[in-house]
């Protein structure tokens, strides 16, 4: 399938991690990074009644390359909680609790205009681990469906704000898929064309810098 670009950028990741320190950055450091995810799908169906963001939880690694005190790259790897629940009306009213579980590559641009604060932008690709569906209302149950019924590479952008305290960040991002979730009939009929849009809030501890 579409494996090969993950492959891909992993790759470029590392490598970025590994080789431009080298080239004359100021500062070089890395950590751990975790926080709450707030995620909806924006579903768009005639039939959907209401629609709840899910909220979840990301974690991760991250490491930040600053070539001056203004510019830097953060590249990250992370586990992250995605979905929905949605609410369908017609003969029978039907709840679906969507929950997917991603790993995610970000790889963002640095602006630090001054000492404690940051900006980011850049893409970011994931890999669909797993595909769950809660139902209740006429049906009730649960059900892990397979995540080939899914796009199993997801893409989008990413933005966001943090604020320096010494080894620690506290920030906030927003994250805007742009590959349709739908990958058959079964979860086109729940989904339509809907991609991933989620917020982030979080803190970085720093670990490693030189």
């Amino acid at each position: 399938m579409k494996t090969h670009k993950i492959a891909t950028l992993v790759t470029i990741l590392i490598f970025s991690v590994l080789m431009l320190p080298k080239v004359y950055s100021q500062e070089v450091s890395g950590g751990i990074k975790g926080g709450l995810t707030m995620s909806n799908l924006y579903i768009d169906r005639d039939d959907l009644d209401d629609e709840n963001a899910r909220f979840g939880f990301h974690a991760g690694l991250f490491s930040q390359i600053m070539f001056f005190e203004t510019f830097g790259f953060q590249p990250e790897i992370l586990f992250t909680t995605k979905g929905t629940e949605a609410t369908y009306s017609g003969l029978i009213d039907q709840t679906v609790n969507f929950k997917l579980n991603y790993i995610e590559l970000p790889a963002l641009l640095i602006f630090r205009p001054v000492e404690i604060i940051e900006f980011y932008a850049g893409p970011y690709a994931g890999l669909l681990l797993s595909s769950n569906i809660e139902f209740t209302g006429f049906i009730e149950g649960e059900d892990e469906i397979d995540r080939d019924n899914f796009n199993t590479i997801d893409y989008g952008l990413a933005a966001g704000i943090a604020m320096n305290f010494g080894n620690v960040k506290a920030g906030l991002r927003y994250n805007i898929g742009l590959q349709k979730l739908a990958g058959t009939d079964l979860t086109n009929m729940l989904l339509g064309e809907s991609k991933n849009a989620y917020g982030q809030l979080y803190i970085a501890f720093k670990i490693t810098e030189k």
